[in-house]
């Protein structure tokens, strides 16, 4: 199993400050020395959320402003803790404030296909009993397919997976009183190259997420 630790993304390191702190530094010019890069684009209303920024005194030696430099408004961005197995069938994100399963499209359907296969429901139930660990009471399922063939039969074949995801989990879920949203987002929000079938693997997916009880948020 490989592990990852990262910021969901990327930061300006400055100051050793927890939680991290991202300082847009505005230049005597006005133009941003350093500021914050979105990265790549998520699906809406799945951006990570993060708590209030430190105070940050803009006179610490430390900083090594440059002269006639003024801080801009600070940010604190979410860790985010990656986990993937070893062939990348299986993802998880943790974040301070939600938890996110990405599967592969190969390990829960056959080819162009959103009929679940024999393993799919046993690695579906273990994401629902993290939900009920989390008592979550939203959860999304999103599915995504890579930039072959056409967008609208991507469109179609991802909403149709999520479906499916969905159908396990509602099962698994039934009696925890949670609401579902289900997408399908075709070729949008790939998270690997499309140039290479490795990368192409990995946008073909159904991701499941939701929030993080209180009690077990870092």
């Amino acid at each position: 199993m490989v592990v990852r630790t990262r910021p969901s993304r990327p930061r300006t390191a400055v100051t050793a400050v927890v939680p991290l702190v991202l300082l847009a530094v505005t230049g005597i010019l006005g133009t941003n020395v350093a500021a914050a890069d979105d990265g790549p684009s998520v699906p809406p209303g799945t951006e990570a959320s993060a708590t209030p920024p430190v105070e940050v005194d803009g006179s610490d030696p430390d900083l090594k402003m440059p002269e006639g430099a003024t801080l801009g408004p600070a940010k604190v961005l979410d860790i985010v803790q990656v986990v993937e197995d070893e062939g990348g069938e299986e993802r998880r994100e943790d974040s301070n404030s939600s938890v996110k399963f990405a599967l592969q499209a190969e390990v829960l359907f056959g080819k162009d296909s959103a009929k679940l296969s024999g393993a799919a429901n046993a690695r579906i139930a273990a994401i629902a009993t993290e939900i009920k660990k989390q008592d979550a009471k939203k959860v999304r399922v999103f599915g995504f397919t890579d930039n072959l063939g056409s967008s609208a039969h991507g469109d179609v074949l991802s909403k149709q997976r999520a479906e499916a995801v969905h159908g396990v989990l509602a099962k698994e879920l039934a009696a925890a009183g949670i609401t579902f949203e289900i997408r399908g987002y075709g070729e949008q929000y790939p998270i690997a190259d499309n140039g290479t079938e490795e990368g192409r693997k990995k946008n073909r997916r159904v991701e499941v997420s939701f929030p993080r009880s209180e009690g077990t948020q870092g």
